[in-house]
């Protein structure tokens, strides 16, 4: 945990963007019978959770929080997890990627570069499966990537839980259609409109507590293919490789196989919002999944992921 600044600034425009993801958060509530918000323990399902929070109070959030764990996260984000659950008093569930493994659901990679990053996806839509879900909320905002800029509010994905990103109906004037057929769902991305720069002066201005990842701290780096990686006994190195000590510190929150740091002497917020608005390379940027291919994330979400 870090400490959080007194007296912040505040910006209209945040206000509207906060407005705008209670509502449809609310709407989500108002047309479904079985959501849950997937929960990661990064800044943006923590600024969802907290905006759902704030949508339905005084009564608790109306729906769980839904974590799949790839069982290489960071210690810390576990940590924050569930001080955060309890924090917000919400309702956690967790699935796990190694139940898939040993149910012969997915196979694990093996090589230098393995990740359980994309095995999430089954696990995933397993649990929709078998909690009965109709729509899942999650933090996916359209700055992030060019496959989520495609995204709708309401997303919606067939029966095996695939998306088409040219098969999604019109909102316009904010009117949202959650109707679908048996066996179908949706995922819902109240966040959309948000930008990384939105997230940080928000949760500045909110004073919202955040894992000590996101702020610099020093840790054996392994730099492979241009990204920056947390020593850490889920990833095996190469004879030639070797870890140095770094001052860094996180952008994304992920699985540590595939989740890159930046060099950074950045302690505070307000020292975060200055780089954000220096940075020239996007978040995502930092992530070692997204550089499988150049259409990595597309495919992955028409397979159900995030």
């Amino acid at each position: 945990m870090t400490q959080t600044p007194t007296k912040p600034f505040r910006l209209t425009h945040l206000k509207e963007l906060e407005s705008e993801s209670i509502y449809v958060l609310r709407e989500v509530a108002a047309q479904f019978e079985r959501p849950a918000l997937l929960f990661s323990g990064g800044k943006d399902s923590i600024i969802l959770s907290y905006l759902a929070r704030k949508a339905f109070a005084p009564a608790k959030i109306p729906f769980p929080l839904l974590h799949i764990d790839t069982g290489h996260n960071f210690p810390e984000t576990i940590t924050y997890r569930d001080w955060w659950v309890e924090h917000i008093e919400a309702n956690l569930l967790v699935r796990y990627v190694q139940d898939s493994i040993d149910a012969g659901r997915v196979v694990e990679e093996k090589g230098y570069n393995a990740s359980r990053n994309v095995l999430q996806t089954v696990t995933l839509l397993d649990a929709i499966e078998e909690l009965k879900l109709d729509a899942a909320i999650g933090g996916g905002r359209r700055d992030e990537e060019k496959a989520r800029a495609k995204e709708r509010f309401f997303s919606h994905r067939d029966e095996f839980g695939q998306w088409d990103p040219k098969n999604q109906r019109p909102e316009l004037w904010n009117l949202f259609n959650g109707k679908k057929h048996i066996g179908e769902h949706f995922r819902v991305f109240p966040i959309s409109n948000w930008t990384e720069m939105d997230v940080w002066q928000y949760l500045y201005q909110e004073q919202v507590e955040l894992p000590s990842l996101y702020f610099t701290h020093q840790r054996e780096i392994l730099e492979r293919d241009s990204v920056l990686l947390a020593k850490s006994d889920y990833i095996p190195m190469r004879p030639t490789e070797t870890t140095r000590p770094m001052q860094v510190r996180f952008r994304t929150i992920g699985d540590m196989t595939c989740t890159g740091a930046v060099l950074s002497p950045a302690s505070t917020m307000e020292e975060i919002i200055q780089e954000v608005a220096a940075s020239r390379v996007t978040e995502r940027g930092t992530r070692a999944d997204d550089k499988r291919s150049e259409a990595a994330m597309e495919d992955r979400k028409k397979e159900g992921y995030f």
